[in-house]
């Protein structure tokens, strides 16, 4: 499998200043958005420090995914010779998928220990934080990694869903049968979870089978908090080119009220014979 990718982000119509911060790269298969926690010191810089760390932290390692990569191919050519094939399947190693997540995980707690280290050294970053939502593409498997409240939806056909869970206060509330969902959908939540409060953060991770045609769509809360209200809206707008998703999901929060940063990245797995 392949990757092609376009991501947007804009300020929105009332904050000053855009806290959030994105990175995407098909070569590596490694896709990022992270979110500074409103409300904090220096929330920008917790963004992108935490980006550059994840990317720099999973470039080290990009000889792991290309063996995850071709481990797959071969196993899927063997099924197809096999005359077993009846769509895209995944053969990794329990081990290769594990080696994987491991690098997803250690890549966010080794960017929440340094954000969490600069503002214990340098009073300025006192209580910086950011969310960070990360996808890492091997072959025909996906990684997900989850801190916060910024989400990865994942698109197959005509159906479309939420992949991670909210480190919110009221999704805890909801868990916990204390509140209603349909009560709080679209509203804003304080972060049970983020990059940097602390030297040490838990990390939500999964993996799952990519299929030829899949869309992944990371996003932050200025986006997400319109899209919980309008299903519809979300499934047009998997519909389209990444190229003009991306952009169209920026307009859609703006013309919503635009009430907080807004970024959009949207991924498309593609078919390949060969590499990456």
């Amino acid at each position: 499998m392949r990757t092609r990718h376009h991501g947007a982000t804009d300020v929105g119509r009332r904050r000053s200043q855009n806290e959030d911060a994105f990175f995407a790269t098909d070569e590596l298969g490694l896709f990022v958005v992270c979110d500074g926690v409103g409300g904090r010191a220096c929330g920008e810089v917790a963004s992108q420090v935490t980006v550059d760390l994840i990317r720099d932290w999973v470039d080290r390692e990009a000889a792991l995914i290309q063996a995850a990569a071709d481990e797959a191919r071969m196993a899927r050519r063997m099924v197809v010779h096999g005359h077993a094939h009846d769509g895209p399947q995944i053969r990794l190693g329990a081990d290769t998928v594990a080696r994987l997540g491991a690098l997803v995980r250690g890549g966010l707690q080794n960017a929440c220990y340094m954000v969490h280290s600069m503002a214990e050294v340098d009073a300025r970053y006192s209580g910086m934080s950011t969310t960070a939502s990360v996808v890492l593409v091997a072959g025909e498997l996906a990684i997900v990694g989850q801190v916060g409240d910024s989400r990865v939806y994942l698109g197959r056909g005509e159906d479309v869903r939420q992949l991670t869970e909210d480190h919110t206060l009221l999704n805890m509330q909801v868990k916990q049968g204390l509140v209603e969902a349909d009560k709080v959908r679209g509203r804003k939540s304080s972060i049970t979870r983020a990059i940097g409060l602390r030297d040490h953060v838990e990390v939500d991770i999964m993996a799952f089978p990519l299929q030829p045609g899949d869309r992944l769509l990371l996003c932050s809360d200025g986006l997400h908090e319109y899209l919980d209200q309008a299903a519809d809206t979300l499934i047009d707008l998997f519909r389209l080119d990444p190229r003009v998703a991306a952009p169209a999901a920026i307009r859609y929060a703006n013309l919503c009220g635009g009430k907080d940063n807004i970024t959009a990245l949207f991924v498309e797995i593609v078919e390949s014979s060969r590499g990456r």
